[in-house]
């Protein structure tokens, strides 16, 4: 009987960890740009930059964290300004970036891995509001509760990762099979596409903020 909830907790948190990566926005953008001018392993590493923010949203979530909750909850509408000017911000970087800079620097080096997971984490952290989603999911699934066990909890959290993960390896692999298909022309039209729609995307969600209005 305790074997069967684990597995059913392993299996619904692969699931939210799925469901929380699917919508489009500007993390699944990135990752993409960076799977079709980089290859797949620097897609992916951005792709596990986001899981892991991810799991740090889920884990607060799950863990009932109230006084970091209570302060996104209180400064909703400010997070949410400074978090869609840095997607702004990273949104004209794309747009104005040379696709063929990355040409002249060392292919697929343990650095540019890093990096590419770093700066995924942070765009990705950089919206608390994700906690939020994280508890209607939660509730909807009837998934654990923060009076859990620690260890299952974790299992939790690790499953949403493993679920998060899942989603971005594919996404990415899928984009990097054109990745040698595509030339220097092509590679900046995908950074002005990309860009462009990273920027209005978070555009859009300052305009919302302006306006006192909520993305969650």
């Amino acid at each position: 009987m305790l074997h069967n909830i684990y597995i059913d907790n392993a299996v619904t948190g692969f699931l939210i960890g799925l469901i929380a990566s699917i919508p489009v926005g500007p993390i699944a953008l990135m990752c993409l740009q960076r799977s079709l001018q980089k290859g797949h392993w620097h897609g992916f590493s951005s792709g596990l930059g986001a899981a892991f923010s991810d799991s740090v949203y889920a884990l607060i979530a799950l863990f009932g964290l109230s006084f970091v909750i209570d302060f996104v909850n209180a400064h909703t509408l400010l997070i949410q300004a400074v978090g869609m000017m840095v997607i702004l911000g990273y949104g004209i970087y794309i747009f104005f970036k040379n696709p063929a800079a990355h040409l002249q620097k060392p292919k697929d080096s343990g650095s540019n891995y890093f990096q590419d997971f770093i700066s995924a984490f942070l765009l990705c952290l950089s919206n608390p509001m994700m906690i939020f989603v994280f508890l209607g999911i939660f509730a909807q699934f009837t998934f654990l509760s923060n009076d859990a066990p620690w260890y299952q909890i974790l299992l939790g959290v690790v499953s949403v990762f493993a679920g998060s993960a899942s989603w971005w390896f594919s996404i990415t692999l899928l984009a990097s099979i054109f990745h040698d298909k595509v030339n220097i022309r092509g590679l900046w039209i995908i950074n002005k596409v990309t860009g462009g729609l990273i920027f209005l995307i978070a555009l859009v969600g300052f305009v919302m903020t302006l306006c006192g209005k909520t993305m969650v």
